[in-house]
C-alpha cells in the first residue's frame, strides 16, 4: 500500500462525508427547523418593534 492508495481512500472518505452533509442539510424532515432558524433575525426585529411601541404608548399615558 503506497501513498496513492491512502489518497484514494481519503478521497472516498471525504466524498462520503460530503454526501452525508448534503443529505442532512436537504432532508425534508428538517425543512421546518431550518426555516424557523432562517427567520430568527426577523423575529428579533419584530419583538424589538413591539417593545418600542409598548414603550411609546406607556410614555404617552404618563404625560
Amino acid at each position: 500500500m503506497d501513498i496513492n492508495d491512502v489518497r484514494g481512500f481519503a478521497t472516498i472518505l471525504v466524498m462520503i462525508a460530503f454526501l452525508g452533509i448534503c443529505w442532512w442539510a436537504f432532508s425534508p424532515k428538517r425543512k421546518k427547523r431550518f426555516d424557523d432558524a432562517a427567520n430568527l433575525p426577523f423575529a428579533d426585529e419584530e419583538s424589538h418593534e413591539q417593545a418600542q411601541a409598548a414603550d411609546s404608548s406607556h410614555k404617552k399615558r404618563e404625560q
